[in-house]
């Protein structure tokens, strides 16, 4: 017995005709928002069952969806101060490095100077990976050997950053699982390292979350928030199976949002967050 069934009967109510109360739970269930979430639009939704029917309740989750999620995400803006850095942070397989090459083609695109930073040296493919983006896209790529410390070439690029005035250096940094507190305290380094040549930086810390992951993206999203405070999401493997509603799920519990979604292969495979073509997709 699902959520909507417990609660009818508790309430001492029957399904409404109208509308396939079940059917809208399985469909919220398949888009990754967690049981959570789920539990509080379906309940909000029943404090309006009688105005609902069959053609208006997704439209109805929908706006209830909406309710966690901004209308517009706000851009990531250059600052006349110095360079805005970006460290993007996820677990192994989500996608990050490709991010990292998808978010400088896009704001390269736009005219801005952008330097990118191969701070993932746990892996030497990240490392060639990286290299290899940055060679085709035309944009300078911050590197060291496989092992090396990837606070100091943070703070060697955020340095080179600075003297050659750019107006992003996004620093790609190694893929942890977020129950390891001995590779989280590797990130807080980097984050502490580069605040020594700008006490504000990094200006933005993105989660990396691959849709394929469902709702454990949560659990990744409140242990990197701990650890070095996140500012955003980036949402990867759009083109695939997941659904990732889970981002909606994140930006209700912890109020961090996503800002970018990436589906393909391609540099242009990577767009601004927009919630209305989100939540169509979603349900």
């Amino acid at each position: 017995m699902g959520f909507l069934s417990s609660l009818l009967g508790h309430l001492g109510m029957s399904h409404a005709n109208s509308v396939d109360w079940e059917e809208l739970e399985a469909a919220l269930y398949q888009s990754d928002l967690g049981s959570e979430t789920i539990a509080s639009i379906l309940t909000r939704l029943q404090e309006k069952k009688g105005s609902l029917s069959t053609a208006t309740i997704l439209e109805a989750a929908r706006k209830e969806i909406a309710t966690f999620l901004p209308q517009i995400t706000p851009p990531l803006i250059p600052s006349n101060k110095g360079p805005i850095v970006i460290f993007l942070v996820g677990v192994n397989g989500t996608g990050k490095t490709t991010s990292a090459a998808k978010l400088a083609y896009y704001l390269k695109h736009r005219g801005h100077s952008v330097l990118l930073a191969a701070a993932d040296t746990f892996r030497a493919a990240a490392i060639e990976q990286l290299s290899s983006w940055g060679e085709r896209l035309g944009i300078e790529v911050i590197k060291s050997h496989y092992g090396a410390d990837a606070a100091a070439l943070c703070h060697d690029a955020l340095s080179k950053a600075i003297r050659l005035r750019h107006e992003f250096l996004i620093c790609d940094t190694a893929g942890r699982l977020h129950t390891k507190s001995n590779l989280m305290e590797e990130l807080a380094k980097i984050k502490r390292t580069v605040a020594k040549l700008d006490p504000s930086a990094p200006h933005h810390v993105l989660l990396v979350v691959d849709t394929t992951t469902g709702t454990n993206a949560l659990k990744q999203a409140k242990e990197f928030h701990a650890a070095v405070k996140l500012t955003g999401l980036i949402i990867t493997k759009m083109d695939g199976s997941g659904k990732g509603g889970v981002a909606a799920a994140i930006a209700r519990e912890i109020g961090i949002y996503p800002l970018f979604l990436g589906s393909g292969e391609q540099a242009s495979d990577f767009e601004p967050f927009d919630r209305d073509v989100f939540l169509e997709r979603l349900i």
